[in-house]
């Protein structure tokens, strides 16, 4: 196949780009040509902020992709810029699982019964805008701005829920990991019991194949793309510790003493557990062993640090210091 990559050289999109040339595609990647990894397959590039895509237009259309993939759409803008610049074949759209109520309900600490897993039926956001004003720069991010014109042109829509693995810029597994550099033995965490459904980057480039590889299925469809078995934040935080070959206690402090970068350890209001039956069935795609794939995301992060590591666990020796709960609330 011939496919056009808007993104492609960090994270998801860049793996899209390894998994498309592994097997033989032949790639185009747009991009603004900030980042130019060394070590991303030969392909063709083209460089353009995504603002100013119309004056590209013609050079993505003289491509002649049989799809197109678009990795970064976050807004209506972002949409605007690109979509009706596109050539009519088969688009592919990364979005997210937090276009669902419960992630609003999430947010806001409501506790609203749920009924979980989610499929792609579940209730939507009814509030826009879920991190305008949390200090992200993602004030006019919203994917429920994104998906309908995509889907309107016969779009499949990828709904991707916290993806972690090589490259991954939020680093999913720093908030253990850099305790695990420091040789710290007592990690102070809170109940530690939300179920949070995850996607390793591999899993999440294999949906996009997948999508791209069955037209007929894809088209106009939306899926959820999620592992198979969702572990709780405490379950996920051992296999993480364990994958590193370290030991430490996870050691149960009130919500208001937890450190910042542990926030989700927190008692939150809802879980964020969903399927992706619908992709299995009518993509035949199967998402790795998570086991497998955690202990191989945390083993590459261990060797490529981040250069800023946090090395102030101050917050820690306060919670530790300040008020673990007893061993009797505990079992409770």
């Amino acid at each position: 196949m011939r496919v056009a990559v808007i993104g492609g050289t960090e994270f998801i999109g860049r793996r899209v780009v390894e998994r498309l040339t592994e097997r033989g595609d032949e790639v185009l990647v747009i991009h603004r040509g900030h980042t130019e990894p060394a070590d991303l397959p030969p392909c063709a590039h083209l460089h353009v902020d995504r603002r100013d895509f119309a004056s590209v237009a013609d050079q993505v259309r003289a491509f002649a992709p049989d799809a197109v993939v678009d990795s970064y759409a976050l807004s209506r803008a972002d949409v605007d810029a690109v979509l009706p610049h596109l050539p009519d074949v088969h688009l592919v759209l990364l979005s997210s699982v937090d276009v669902y109520r419960v992630w609003e309900l999430l947010l806001a600490d409501d506790d609203t019964p749920t009924p979980l897993p989610l499929d792609e039926t579940a209730p939507l956001r009814t509030g826009r805008y879920p991190y305008r004003g949390r200090g992200a720069g993602l004030d006019d991010y919203d994917k429920l701005d994104v998906e309908p014109a995509y889907l309107a042109r016969g779009g499949t829509v990828l709904r991707l829920g916290m993806v972690y693995g090589p490259h991954d810029q939020q680093r999913r597994e720093e908030p253990v990991l850099r305790r695990v550099r420091a040789g710290r033995t007592r990690i102070p965490v809170g109940s530690a019991g939300t179920l949070l459904t995850r996607l390793h980057v591999d899993d999440a480039a294999g949906g996009v194949l997948a999508a791209l590889d069955r037209p007929a299925a894809a088209r106009g469809e939306v899926f959820n793309l999620g592992e198979s078995v969702t572990y709780s934040m405490r379950s996920w935080l051992k296999l993480v510790l364990a994958a590193a070959g370290h030991e430490a206690e996870l050691v149960r402090v009130p919500d208001d003493l937890v450190p910042a970068d542990l926030g989700l350890t927190r008692n939150l209001a809802q879980h964020v557990l969903y399927t992706s039956g619908r992709a299995e069935t009518l993509l035949d795609w199967r998402p790795a062993d998570p086991l497998a794939s955690i202990a191989a995301s945390v083993r590459w992060h261990l060797d490529h640090p981040p250069a800023d590591a946090s090395t102030d666990f101050t917050e820690d020796e306060q919670a530790l210091d300040g008020g673990a709960a007893p061993a009797v609330a505990h079992r409770r």
